[in-house]
């Protein structure tokens, strides 16, 4: 199964993108992902996988004879994406398998967001509504969100300030520096006196921008290229765009300048 999560990495598919895809929850995925092999899937779910992979089996030496090339990288891609439109037009929120506390607190998150895309300020609740989405779906990966959000929840006084609920030693450190930059923070932009030195706080976010910014242009490098070949085979063929007619020419046409390039 550690190849399958290679090659998912490789491809650049989300495990919130293939729960989708398969109609499953995520931790549903991830425990299809435990299992020992995919043998041992649900039929139609292990179906699904082959297909969004374009295998007859999907055993280790399988993925291993798999070629990441710029043909198959679309090719899946675009499975991806039209079984992702379909999921979406007939997503209905399933709370079967839920406790009542949970139902409830899913009901009011929800009540919650159309109230905030309902008031005048509507464009900045969603922004800040699409950031706590981006968050969520970055929680397995970033365990400082959670305690950030505690940390929020405590200072807002919906939770006890001694109440901990994930790594209490990780969670009791970040809490206390991000008091203190809060702290820093509130007193500045407040005028009461001149602690942060602002050319140092442009310094430091300049180096901030400079960390994101390359991690997403060594992220999306790979796509940035393929994008580029694509565009060039659209051109010169002739074409606006990929569609099921010209799908296998262009994607031919790609690959024959793939070949010149290199």
């Amino acid at each position: 199964m550690e190849k399958l999560n290679d090659l998912l990495h490789e491809l650049g598919i989300s495990k919130v993108n293939l729960a989708k895809y398969l109609g499953v929850s995520r931790q549903m995925v991830y425990n299809y992902l435990e299992l020992p092999e995919i043998s041992k899937w649900p039929k139609e779910k292990k179906i699904a996988l082959f297909k969004l992979l374009d295998i007859d089996d999907g055993d280790d030496d399988t993925l291993d004879n798999i070629k990441i090339n710029t043909e198959y990288l679309l090719a899946v891609t675009e499975r991806l994406d039209e079984g992702l439109k379909i999921a979406e037009e007939n997503e209905v929120l399933d709370l079967k398998g839920l406790e009542k506390e949970e139902q409830k607190l899913i009901g009011d998150i929800t009540f919650l967001i159309k109230d905030k895309l309902t008031e005048s300020d509507k464009e900045e609740n969603y922004y800040a509504l699409l950031y706590i989405y981006h968050l969520l779906q970055s929680l397995d990966n970033v365990p400082e969100i959670n305690y950030l959000l505690a940390y929020m929840s405590k200072s807002t006084g919906f939770t006890k300030p001694l109440e901990f609920k994930f790594d209490e030693e990780k969670q009791f450190m970040f809490e206390g520096i991000i008091h203190s930059a809060f702290t820093l923070y509130s007193s500045s932009a407040a005028g009461k006196k001149k602690i942060i030195d602002r050319s140092k706080v442009v310094e430091s976010h300049k180096r901030f921008v400079e960390e994101i910014e390359a991690r997403t242009e060594e992220r999306l490098s790979r796509t940035q290229q393929l994008n580029s070949v694509k565009i060039q085979a659209l051109r010169e063929l002739g074409y606006n765009d990929i569609n099921q007619d010209n799908a296998s020419e262009v994607l031919e046409k790609m690959a024959e300048i793939e070949t010149r390039r290199a």
